[in-house]
């Protein structure tokens, strides 16, 4: 989406010089990263729907929190964990192994520029368990790493799941190359979007993907849907898709605005312990 001056102030990294970056880490400022992945996103979306999506909400969050909580956006890490959607040809994909230090690389690198408080602002299903499996990791340094950053990661639609739900009409939040995704892309790229065949693509999702609640086990995309999309994306509408990425960015604008998310974890074991987990009595 084109970027105009009444947009409100410059968020993102790749636009700003160095000294503009230093002072805004000196500052306080946080540093969203971006997190997407660049697979097939079925016969009418273009590979780049979740870095384009991921990255246009993470620039609205930026300047919805700017006031109050200034941050920056760094360039979207378009590459992510997306060997399900292989076999629909277009992707590319990394392992887990090579996402994770790509990120662990990059999250070093935001530290040394001075940034104490990262967001890992994810655009793609298949990257949340990883996601979060990084963040539990770097996070439990922290208790020993002072300098060490505050590192949150969120999932822009699930964080905004209760605020989507009333905007969608066959689904009750994002799927894939859905009824929502197709949205969003009309609103901020819809020369990208092949609107003519809308209502000949996607496969309503089962409800689920193995049979009970928490269970897991790895499918790739084609167990789910025969031309790449899941969902319904003939209810697509780009009045649809600018509401659904307002409400993406409130969502994430409220994580950065909440210092409790922000915060030193608290102990509360008491003078009983001395501070000392398990200590006798």
């Amino acid at each position: 989406m084109t970027r105009d001056a009444t947009d409100g102030p410059e968020v993102e990294w790749s636009r700003l010089k160095a000294q503009e970056l230093r002072a805004l880490a000196a500052r306080g400022a946080a540093a969203i990263l971006p997190v997407a992945s660049m697979e097939q996103h079925g016969p009418h979306l273009p590979v780049q729907t979740d870095a384009c999506l991921g990255l246009e909400v993470a620039r609205r969050a930026a300047r919805l929190a700017w006031d109050d909580a200034p941050a920056v956006v760094a360039p979207v890490v378009w590459q992510g964990l997306s060997e399900h959607h292989m076999p629909f040809g277009g992707t590319l994909t990394l392992s887990h192994q090579t996402f994770r230090a790509v990120l662990m690389d990059l999250i070093e690198s935001l530290r040394r520029q001075g940034f104490r408080r990262i967001l890992l602002s994810n655009s793609h299903g298949g990257n949340i368990t990883a996601l979060n499996a990084l963040v539990d990791e770097m996070g439990a340094r922290r208790a020993e790493d002072l300098g060490a950053p505050a590192l949150v990661a969120a999932t822009y639609a699930v964080e905004a799941a209760e605020a989507f739900a009333p905007l969608l009409e066959d689904q009750d939040g994002v799927q894939h190359a859905c009824e929502a995704e197709t949205s969003m892309m009309l609103a901020c790229a819809p020369d990208l979007v092949d609107a003519a065949i809308l209502g000949e693509v996607g496969t309503p999702f089962p409800g689920r993907a193995l049979g009970g609640g928490g269970a897991h086990r790895w499918r790739p995309f084609e167990h789910l849907t025969g031309d790449g999309a899941l969902g319904v994306p003939a209810r697509a509408t780009a009045e649809k898709g600018e509401a659904l990425l307002a409400a993406g960015a409130q969502s994430l604008a409220a994580l950065l605005r909440d210092d409790a998310v922000w915060a030193a974890a608290g102990d509360r074991r008491g003078a009983a312990t001395g501070g000392v987990p398990f200590a006798d009595r």
